[in-house]
């Protein structure tokens, strides 16, 4: 996938609704959110019918198309600036468009809030050099399984209800018939690089929750990408060089920029604002799937049955950790009867005591 997205939610498939942290921190940006822009609806309950649900979903699918088309191009352009090369030529590039249309103000803002947004873009940073120096190594389509995996084990750790060993076993079959019985199939570094990925995405879960709670609108994730890029920078200087100032490549890493940055952050931002956590945590578990089309198209890297089934089997014990996890924490209400004509003098009385008008 290359990594998650969303800046004020940065809920991924598989911990954003499970690690209460993280899902705490999604609602209450959802809820600045909704007061923001003055949605009656609240967060995650489109007003306008069918046709506004659907619409917040394919903003998260058209965002999902495009990180993984982007980090296709980004490996096409690898051999030119190295894994690291590319890596500071897209967070650098996202970052000038970002902090131009986003113009975040850099006073006002509390120690905490400086030190949320510096810790999200240093998670950026080490999160985006992991993945590329696997999708450097492994096809990509694996790259993604195996980085979903992260979020994943922390769902189920942090989780503890038994069903989600079901998932975690699915999970673990998934990853073992993907490494074909042993990783050296994938190339150890590689597939070592895309977990470390892995550990990074449940990190920006958190961090970039709780930089979208601190900063208004998409200035965190402004500052963060800025942040990245200074940290990463120096990285591609030394691999590359002066390969970073040709005018093909910064034409190419700027459609890798705008393609797995800007672009998905934003549509998500946009989805995120009238789609239910939950609901997009299941969209995200589609990922890997995407990952592997991208690849295939864009790449030539052709799926194996096996690895088609393996990369299935990772969707859906993300998918059922999702869906265990939200009917764990929204169990269904109770019925109750309608309330008798013979209980609305008493509701009468409770709202004169309450200081209300009456009839």
């Amino acid at each position: 996938m290359e990594e998650p997205r969303t800046t004020a939610a940065a809920v991924d498939a598989a911990a954003a609704v499970s690690l209460p942290e993280a899902t705490g921190s999604v609602q209450a940006a959802q809820l600045a959110q909704a007061a923001q822009t003055g949605d009656s609806a609240g967060p995650g309950r489109p007003a306008g019918g069918k046709r506004a649900s659907l619409g917040p979903v394919a903003l998260v699918v058209a965002g999902g198309l495009s990180v993984q088309f982007g980090a296709a191009i980004a490996v096409l352009l690898m051999p030119r600036t190295g894994a690291l090369g590319v890596v500071s030529l897209r967070l650098a590039l996202a970052a000038i468009v970002l902090l131009a249309v986003c113009r975040p103000a850099l006073r006002g803002h509390s120690r905490a809030d400086w030190g949320t947004v510096i810790a999200f873009g240093a998670v950026l940073a080490a999160m985006n050099c992991l993945f590329y120096q696997a999708a450097d190594r492994i096809p990509l389509g694996a790259a993604v399984t195996l980085e979903v995996i992260g979020p994943l084990a922390l769902s189920v750790i942090v989780s503890r209800r038994l069903v989600n060993l079901l998932w975690a076993g699915l999970a673990l079959g998934g990853v073992l018939l993907l490494s074909g019985g042993g990783f050296d199939r994938l190339d150890p570094i590689g597939t070592a690089y895309a977990l470390g990925a892995g550990a990074m995405w449940a990190a920006y879960i958190v961090f970039s929750a709780r930089t979208g709670r601190r900063f208004p609108q998409a200035d965190g994730l402004a500052l963060a990408m800025a942040i990245g890029a200074l940290l990463a920078l120096p990285l591609g200087i030394v691999e590359s060089g002066s390969k970073l100032l040709v005018p093909s490549t910064l034409g190419l890493a700027l459609a890798v920029a705008v393609m797995s940055s800007v672009l998905p952050y934003t549509l998500e931002l946009l989805a995120l604002r009238r789609l239910p956590a939950p609901t997009f945590a299941v969209l995200m578990s589609l990922e890997p799937a995407i990952a592997a089309t991208a690849g295939f198209l864009v790449l030539h890297q052709a799926l194996s049955a096996t690895d088609a089934l393996a990369i299935a089997l990772v969707i859906v014990a993300s998918m059922g950790a999702v869906r265990t996890q939200i009917g764990h924490a929204n169990p269904k209400p109770s019925r109750k009867p309608n309330p008798s004509p013979a209980s609305e003098p008493s509701r009468r009385t409770a709202r004169e005591a309450a200081g209300e008008e009456t009839p």
